[in-house]
């Protein structure tokens, strides 16, 4: 087989660093845990990024982290240990920590804790003078009785107007006011017509009479002898479908019986995500080629999800015709399969097979690399040198392959990604600006009839959490576009702005983004104490969610109305240990997560050997939860 790919690792949170200008200091009066009303944006907005050039220049530095104290306290603040334990994994602690971990109540301190992130600090000893051009400000004469601010203020005032306000290619970056109600107020939608949906709705899934599931079933991992792709997971009316070793096998949604079984000659290596109307799909697998020893993934493939059937298999010779092209992704986008790679682009008819354009490169070393699907196909091309690429983004006509208009990447990217095809959003990092391997510094949102750039979303890597692998076009998660917004997660960060006694858990928000101007919607989506979220898909114009839970909790789904931004509970799992254990040995980004008609399914992507016979009982291939 292959080269395998390296076993991925758990995210790391983010370590302590000392903050720069703008952290947070100590509240104000009145009282401890009672702060004023927050600025702009609400918790958890994002601060407006400072004076940029034209897309594709890289931001400077922002602020810190969330909940990054300027100085260490003294003492801890209310609700932490005396000492930290050691970090537990994604989601909860292996076993319940010595010392009260987060959400816990600890003693209470002599002095208040360092307000959180996004919360006023204490007002400086002298106050600053409003500068031109700020609301309440003097004219351009200068500050009133004519008396200049010493250096040290200038400074101070002049980067403060420099993080306010940020105007690039005619966008203005604003946050919006929330009143920690989770709900948004005001205009939710920005410019009607091409702007942002203002209300939600539209979805099919609806919140059960009971939100508690169960465990519906669960499959061992298979035995492998090295680390083995089984990327591919999918979900219909009719079956949920899982790729396996060397093959693919349809189940019964509820029951979790077998119901058909597609053996392959390889492992599948690549996966399409989307899935057509009438329930058909598109995958890649391994073959040997020309008698080598290593499987090499080179053969794609339809499939019709219901039945199990193979529509048709196909591969395609490189350019000297000695050797198959190597596929690094597969989709589908309005009824056609396209596959990228090293060698070019190709193409076929989900339906026949029919080969539609095959890996192609111009005089001027052009070449499409990936391609992006759904309701549309968008394909990413990479033209020039190697080290100095010139990329361009094209909606194509799904049947010809010729562009519908095309977007044409600044300088300072290397590697662009699809985030959505309609509508078309793409992501990148920028300057290698984002510090976090995320693959994100920043969105941007295309029209994709004119490619014309609507908006650029600056998207700190310290801020939000959102992921797309680093070389890929359509490998990007926890995030969602839709009903002309944005949906992004804040990085987790300490819940220090509920103000409740004894409640100082992480947390995290979603936020969301006006396509059409870039500007934030007010209000957000609060995961809640003691939980993380981010998106799964779209339902209509709301946004699926999976929430991450404390250790004593269940792990939930929940659907956020597009409009309100306001959550409804759908699903909740058992807090039974055991059955927590099964549920978080699936990491968000290195697993597929599907919900659909009151079920949720966690399926894995890479297996790997067990080291222990106690390692193998707690590894499976997918599993599936409840509420009917």
């Amino acid at each position: 087989m292959s080269q395998p790919p390296q076993q991925p690792q758990q995210p790391p949170r983010p370590e302590d660093t000392p903050p720069g200008f703008g952290a947070p200091q100590e509240p104000p009066a009145p009282g401890f845990g009672t702060p004023q009303e927050p600025p702009a944006g609400g918790f958890g907005a994002p601060t407006p990024p400072p004076p940029a050039g034209p897309p594709g220049t890289p931001p400077p530095a922002g602020p810190p982290a969330y909940g990054y104290p300027q100085t260490p306290p003294q003492q801890p603040g209310y609700g932490y240990p005396a000492t930290p334990p050691q970090q537990p994994g994604y989601g909860y602690p292996a076993t319940p920590p010595q010392q009260p971990g987060y959400g816990y109540p600890g003693q209470p301190p002599t002095q208040p804790a360092q307000p959180g992130y996004g919360y006023p600090g204490q007002p400086p000893t002298q106050p600053m003078q409003p500068q031109y051009g700020m609301p309440g400000a003097p004219g351009p004469g200068g500050q009133p009785g004519g008396k200049r601010p010493s250096t040290q203020l200038s400074i101070i005032i002049a980067a403060v107007v420099a993080v306010a306000l940020i105007v690039g290619g005619g966008i203005w970056y604003a946050s919006g006011k929330d009143d920690g109600t989770n709900s948004a107020q005001g205009d939710t939608g920005g410019a009607k017509g091409d702007g942002g949906s203002t209300t939600g709705g539209g979805g099919k899934e609806k919140k059960p009479a009971n939100t508690a599931a169960r465990v519906l079933f669960q499959t061992p991992q298979p035995k492998v002898t090295d680390l083995t792709s089984v990327h591919g997971s999918w979900l219909t009316d009719k079956v949920y479908v899982k790729a396996g070793v060397k093959e693919i096998v349809g189940y019964d949604p509820a029951k979790g019986t077998e119901v058909w079984k597609l053996p392959l000659t390889g492992n599948v290596c690549e996966a399409s995500p989307h899935v057509s109307a009438d329930g058909k799909t598109a995958f890649a697998f391994e073959s040997q080629d020309g008698g080598s020893k290593y499987a090499s993934c080179t053969e794609a493939a339809g499939l019709d999800l219901n039945t199990g059937k193979l529509l048709w298999q196909a591969d395609i010779k490189g350019a000297t015709g000695d050797r198959k092209t190597r596929f690094d992704e597969i989709t589908v986008g309005a009824g056609t399969v396209a596959a990228g790679g090293l060698d070019g682009g190709a193409a076929w008819d989900l339906n026949t097979g029919k080969e539609l354009w095959k890996p192609t490169t111009t005089a001027d070393q052009c070449k499409d690399v990936g391609y992006g699907g759904g309701d549309a196909l968008v394909a990413v091309r990479k033209c020039g040198d190697y080290d100095k690429p010139t990329i361009t983004v094209q909606p194509l006509d799904p049947k010809s392959g010729q562009p519908l208009s095309t977007y044409k990447v600044l300088p300072g990217i290397d590697y662009l990604h699809i985030v959505s095809s309609k509508p078309l959003v793409l992501a990148a990092d920028v300057g290698d600006s984002a510090g976090d391997g995320s693959g994100i510094s920043d969105f941007f949102s295309v029209d994709d009839k004119t490619g014309k750039l609507l908006a650029r979303i600056p998207a700190p890597g310290d801020k939000y959490s959102a992921s797309c692998d680093s070389t890929s076009v359509e490998k990007c998660t926890m995030v969602v576009a839709g009903g002309g917004k944005l949906y992004v997660p804040t990085e987790e960060h300490d819940n220090a702005a509920s103000g409740s006694t004894g409640s100082l858990g992480r947390t995290n928000e979603i936020l969301a983004f006006d396509l059409a101007t870039g500007r934030p919607v007010p209000g957000r989506a609060d995961a809640g104490d003691g939980y993380t979220m981010f998106p799964l898909r779209m339902d209509g114009n709301n946004v699926i969610a999976y929430k991450d839970a404390p250790y004593d909790k269940g792990t939930q789904v929940v659907s956020i109305d597009g409009g309100s931004l306001k959550s409804t509970l759908l699903l909740e799992n058992p807090a039974d240990r055991t059955v927590r254990d099964a549920i978080t040995s699936f990491s968000g980004k290195y697993a597929d997560i599907l919900y659909g008609n009151g079920r949720l399914y966690l399926g894995a992507q890479l297996l790997s050997k067990p080291y222990s016979a106690n390692d193998a009982a707690k590894k499976f291939l997918f599993m599936a939860t409840g509420t009917n």
